[in-house]
């Protein structure tokens, strides 16, 4: 992930102070541990303005608004308290070539400032601090004590303390290009490496676009350019200060935010990848929202799919394990009529035993076959009988309780498949829906004690659920469920009575509805088209042909006590789902 460096953050401000001051701040909202939000009005318009301490993603910029979960964190309760109903009248870095801003609030611009929020984006060590107007420290993203920082420590009521500057030399469009090639180039090393060693204020990402930006590769040794490559990348070097500097002065011009599959930028030198690999954003700030939204979802998407199918996976191995147990018991009790049928033998043959026998053969009534019991010879031919019948007792009522507790582990099993099915079909993320789709199942887990609560937050639904949407030959809407939540939603509460439900048969999957109006009858196209679909959403997806059920959704129910996606039918039918041949549909 890109982090937000000197060079950005200056064109983020600059064009916060453009548009965005003065605004008066209307709503606090902390969505994570990292990052809050505040409502900002201005006479013309609205936004969020996003503050992040995120370690990877530490940043500031107007954005989306946040989504509707509970805000229970104590942070933002402080900052709503204090700066709810105030402007915000100005945002200014503590050090030009420092990545940590002030961000002034008063109760109308031209007031004394009353309040100060400053956002420090250094990486792991960013944070966000409220203090008074005599800067003392009110509140903390982190508070830091002595132990873990006797340089600088971070507690509610001392008096805030910039961070520690940096001793690397400043960059200046007043250094000569000999005094600054011979500082970079003092000790041999990768060009774009002692770049960055040599100032503060730069990123690697930075030196990199610029040794490129000057037809250099950036892995070059110092001690291999020649003059050219000096003059080169020399010159890209003033353009950066230029546009920097123009940008202080609030000058967008230079802007020229961009981003590609590799990042992004936001001065018009530093766009060096061809303009169809490259994407214009309309804003800064539209830039820094898109990149790290889709990148922190992406990544939370990744983490959260490894975590549900892993859990998934350890507890279907458990479920196995604990279903093969049982039918094994259940196969010893198979064997409880075969004791009673040799206790009976031994009853009626009594005047066969002799006092030591170990082993008697008697005929069976039935066949005439012989038949072999096992005697114990300490016992006589009447306690041995006892023996078999109270086994067979025995071996009867393990058949009577094992019965019930295998149902139970199918039922489990075949639940967790449908929810491995479910994880499975998102294999990639492509938008938010994909990621709510695992939001869903995770919270689905907890609630059925397969996962701890831990500090999730219950997130409002849209009662209009992101299904998988297709249109059928006849132009039909074809309707399928991505969880379980949204199977039940699909099957129990949108299905209407001219509608058609799929399912494959004996198989775990997504459900699936064909909509129809009143009066329109659904063709063989239409009808194989939906079996298609509804083979692929399903565990059989690598399958030439799956069988699937279909009926109408009043034959559809759900049993007592059921969990999540679980669903019986009748009167279906039986049609073959081709999930290969789905991509002719799409």
């Amino acid at each position: 992930m890109q982090p937000v460096d000197l060079t950005t953050l200056t064109a983020a401000c600059s064009e916060l102070r453009a548009t965005w001051l003065p605004a008066r701040v209307e709503q606090v909202y902390q969505r994570d541990r990292h990052t809050v939000h505040l409502a900002l009005r201005t006479l013309e318009k609205r936004g969020w303005l996003t503050l992040s301490w995120h370690p990877q993603a530490a940043r500031i910029h107007i954005g989306e608004p946040p989504p509707r979960t509970p805000d229970t964190f104590t942070f933002s309760d402080q900052l709503r308290h204090q700066l709810n109903g105030l402007a915000w009248v100005a945002i200014a870095p503590l050090d030009p070539w420092e990545r940590a801003l002030d961000l002034q609030f008063a109760r109308r611009p031209g007031e004394p400032v009353l309040w100060h929020l400053y956002v420090e984006i250094m990486g792991k060590r960013s944070n966000a601090i409220l203090t008074d107007r005599d800067d003392r420290i009110v509140t903390a993203a982190h508070q830091v004590s002595e132990k873990q920082s006797s340089l600088r420590p971070i507690l509610t009521g001392q008096p805030y303390e910039v961070p520690p500057a940096l001793d690397d030399p400043i960059p200046s469009l007043a250094e000569s290009r000999d005094r600054w090639q011979e500082r970079v180039g003092l000790i041999p090393g990768p060009i774009a490496r002692q770049l960055l060693k040599s100032y503060r204020g730069l990123s690697s990402r930075l030196t990199r676009t610029m040794a490129i930006a000057a037809g250099i590769d950036p892995q070059q040794s110092t001690d291999l350019l020649d003059e050219v490559a000096w003059g080169r990348l020399f010159d890209r070097w003033q353009d950066w200060l230029k546009g920097l500097e123009a940008c202080r002065q609030g000058d967008l011009s230079h802007l020229d935010p961009r981003s590609s599959g590799k990042g992004y930028t936001v001065l018009k030198w530093d766009r060096v990848e061809p303009q169809r690999e490259s994407e214009t954003a309309p804003s800064v700030q539209a830039l820094l929202d898109r990149y790290y939204g889709e990148t922190l979802a992406r990544q939370s998407f990744e983490q959260l799919h490894h975590q549900l199918s892993q859990k998934v996976a350890q507890v279907l191995l458990k479920v196995n394990a604990k279903e093969r147990g049982f039918r094994d018991r259940l196969g010893e009790s198979e064997a409880a009529d075969e004791y009673r049928q040799k206790a009976d033998l031994l009853m009626a043959s009594l005047h066969r035993w002799q006092p030591g026998m170990q082993t008697i053969t008697l005929d069976d009534f039935a066949t005439g076959n012989p038949v072999k019991i096992v005697l114990n010879p300490e016992k006589n031919a009447v306690q041995n009988a006892q023996a078999l019948y109270k086994q067979h007792q025995k071996l009867k009522r393990a058949k009577q309780a094992v019965e019930p507790l295998l149902a139970q582990v199918v039922a489990e099993r075949n639940y967790l498949e449908q929810v491995e099915v479910a994880i499975s079909q998102v294999e990639d993320y492509r938008d938010p829906s994909d990621l709510e789709t695992l939001e869903d199942i995770r919270e689905e887990l907890v609630q059925q004690g397969y996962l701890a609560a831990g500090d999730r937050r219950s997130r409002d639904r849209s009662p209009d659920a992101d299904f998988y949407r297709y249109r059928s030959p006849n132009g039909f809407e074809l309707v399928v469920g991505r969880n379980n939540r949204q199977n039940d939603l699909l099957s129990f509460r949108i299905a209407g009575d001219y509608d058609l439900w799929f399912h494959t048969q004996e198989i775990p999957g997504s459900h699936a509805l064909l909509r129809l109006k009143p009066g329109a009858v659904a063709d063989e196209a239409d009808l194989q088209f939906a079996a298609d679909w509804a083979a692929y959403y399903s565990r059989a997806r690598q399958s030439d042909a799956v069988p699937v059920v279909y009926t109408e959704p009043k034959y559809v129910y759900k049993p007592k006590g059921a969990q999540p996606g679980m669903a019986i039918y009748k009167h279906e039918r039986v049609i073959w789902g081709r999930p290969q041949r789905r991509s002719r549909h799409d």
